[in-house]
């Protein structure tokens, strides 16, 4: 039996066994991974497998009452088991008019190279193996993946959705540090996905060079000195962290608890003219189906700056009364500007290159103090020594707002399309 019939044939015989056991409305999700991969392990290849898993998603509704499981495998007794527990959650959990599943949804997605070539991954690896040792040799590369992913899909509801995806993606991701003597850097990870793994080195993915030479760059550290106001330039990995809170602000969570600053600005200016930020929902890896059984259309939350839309889900959108818009987990993208990025740098006097940038969790209005890593010292336009116990504080709705300029280049990450940013105004510590 393939795959695809496999799927259809445990989801469709598990939505049948919810509505006899008493569900009023359901939803299952059969799902199959195969995933090639190899590993390194301090600089050397440690491990070569391949692994199947196979599971099932279940949200059962009844009375209003809902409940969501998952089963580690496709078997008659496992779905069986699991559908009963399911059904004594959903009896017990609180009633809301809101719970509902997906009608009408009909998709079939196919993307992403869909056959591993297990020689290609393990040439990949060696290439990361041999960059390190060559250009950078005081960088351990304490872990390191190139995997090939497969992972194929069937759901259906209650409702007459049904959604088929089969999506493949190569993935490459590198985590390490750097040693001299007794001093060591601190840790950085970077990686992502793509389609086409054999076109580049794979050094020269995902940015994966330049951060192997940043850690070596940042073995001696020092602190930022006196406290002042300055400019950060994010890099993508630090832009990411931002826009993670701003996406926030956008769904569920925070607009039923009414806390999301941009419940009611849709149609407003809340960010810099330079800032458009719409879907990528075709990218590598990511597909464009919502957890809550929705085709999720290409959208822009951001244009030029103006709000174009919230993204509540079904549940939001019923418990809120604002429009249901899908979104796909990830596959977002930022608009490239027109300065060049080494120009981010130089038109900045006093600040710091950011790596990543560690908000916690900002207050309601958006206030945060945070610590930034894999950081960088600018001072006159030049880029200095690695920081350490350095922080920064402001406000991250502001920071939308005093964007001073953005970069031409981007980082593809697969799930992120990003450039480099400059932001003023903050306050280092």
């Amino acid at each position: 039996m393939s795959h695809t019939i496999e799927l259809r044939t445990a989801a469709t015989r598990a939505l049948e066994q919810m509505r006899k056991r008493g569900f009023e409305h359901a939803q299952v999700t059969a799902m199959a991974t195969r995933q090639d991969e190899v590993n390194i392990a301090h600089g050397e290849p440690s491990l070569l497998r391949s692994t199947d898993a196979r599971r099932m998603g279940l949200v059962g509704i009844v009375d209003g009452r809902k409940a969501a499981t998952e089963v580690s495998d496709l078997g008659e007794t496992s779905v069986r088991e699991g559908i009963d527990a399911l059904f004594a959650a959903a009896k017990s959990a609180p009633r809301d008019e809101a719970n509902k599943v997906s009608s009408g949804q009909k998709a079939r997605i196919v993307q992403g190279p869909q056959e591993s070539d297990v020689a290609l991954l393990t040439d990949k690896a060696r290439e990361l193996i041999d960059f390190c040792r060559r250009e950078t040799p005081k960088v351990n590369l304490v872990e390191a993946v190139v995997a090939h992913v497969l992972t194929r899909s069937h759901t259906v509801t209650t409702g007459g959705s049904e959604l088929e995806t089969e999506v493949g993606h190569h993935s490459v991701g590198a985590f390490g540090t750097a040693r001299e003597g007794q001093a060591t850097s601190s840790f950085a990870y970077t990686g992502g996905n793509c389609h086409d793994l054999a076109g580049t080195h794979a050094s020269a993915m995902f940015g994966i060079d330049e951060m192997a030479r940043n850690l070596e760059k940042s073995i001696h550290t020092r602190p930022v000195g006196d406290k002042f106001v300055g400019d950060v330039v994010l890099t993508p990995e630090a832009v990411s962290d931002f826009l993670n809170w701003f996406l926030g602000q956008l769904c569920d969570v925070q607009l039923i608890a009414g806390s999301s600053l941009y419940r009611d600005r849709v149609g407003e200016a809340v960010g810099s003219k330079m800032l458009t930020l719409r879907s990528r929902f075709d990218a590598p890896g990511v597909c464009a189906v919502t957890s809550d059984a929705f085709v999720a259309n290409p959208v822009t939350i951001l244009e030029q700056g103006t709000l174009r839309t919230l993204t509540p889900g079904l549940y939001g959108s019923l418990k809120t009364k604002l429009p249901h818009v899908p979104v796909a987990a990830e596959g977002w993208e930022l608009l490239a500007g027109d300065t060049p990025r080494e120009k981010l740098v130089s038109g900045t006097q006093r600040g710091a290159l950011v790596g990543r940038l560690s908000m916690g969790n900002p207050a309601a209005n958006g206030d945060f103090a945070g610590v930034i890593k894999n950081s960088f010292m600018i001072d006159g336009g030049k880029v200095g020594h690695a920081l350490s116990e350095t922080m920064i504080s402001g406000n991250v709705a502001q920071m939308l707002k005093d964007v001073a300029a953005v970069s031409r280049e981007r980082l593809d990450t697969g799930t992120w399309l990003l450039p480099w940013v400059r932001i003023g105004g903050l306050h280092f510590s």
